[in-house]
């Protein structure tokens, strides 16, 4: 057997998971974040090839957080390791109230070894946006530091932040970034249930960013 034909056969039992957030008009968006614009601009009807404008913030739907979105000087989004972004991941469910996530759910849900965690909080219902207040959980600063204890080198939540809704100033976010630790936020992880798969993490090269969109998916 030649390896292509190897490689197709693989593929064809592989599972692939798109656990990215469709950019759309209208979706939600961090307070103060601007809104999602898709405008045409050349039509294919009229001019025979259709482009459009986007305009959105570099933290908009699925999208990455380097160091540099709150630390000056900073690692931005192009300078971020692949080897980061891809491998293995864990995904672990966290039911329980709208309250920040503690460290005990943590250190109870999470196996040892984990170099990438996603975190399902309770109210990923199919089909519904991430919020911040209702529809997400976020770390609290305990958590985080957890995190940052157990070598952790990417964290993604299915929120629009990784913070809780009552920490304005950040605490969790200071304390990964600060450590080095990637922060992946509004994943779609309803359809995803809790084990171990391939992470496939790509957020658009865009040079000195503080972050950028991604296109997310699980494998296994």
């Amino acid at each position: 057997m030649t390896k292509c034909h190897w490689l197709a056969e693989k593929l064809d039992i592989m599972i692939i998971l798109d656990i990215t957030r469709p950019l759309t008009p209208g979706m939600a968006v961090y307070p103060g974040d601007p809104p999602v614009e898709l405008m045409p601009i050349i039509h294919a009807d009229v001019d025979g090839v259709a482009v459009s404008a986007l305009h959105l913030g570099t933290h908009t739907g699925t999208h990455v957080d380097p160091p540099a979105h709150l630390l000056p000087g900073g690692t931005t989004v192009d300078q971020l390791s692949l080897a980061t972004l891809v491998g293995a991941a864990q995904v672990v469910r966290l039911p329980g109230e709208d309250a920040a996530v503690q460290p005990g759910e943590l250190a109870t849900s999470v196996p040892a070894g984990c170099t990438r965690l996603l975190l399902r909080t309770r109210q990923a219902g199919a089909g519904r946006p991430a919020g911040i207040d209702s529809d997400g959980r976020g770390l609290s600063p305990a958590a985080a530091e957890w995190i940052v204890a157990a070598g952790i080198q990417l964290v993604g939540i299915d929120s629009l932040s990784i913070d809780d809704a009552d920490a304005p100033q950040l605490p969790a976010h200071r304390i990964l970034l600060t450590a080095g630790v990637v922060i992946v936020e509004c994943l779609d992880l309803a359809a995803v249930e809790p084990g171990e798969y391939t992470l496939i993490c790509l957020p658009l090269r865009l040079a000195g960013a503080d972050g950028a969109p991604a296109r997310a998916v699980l494998t296994r």
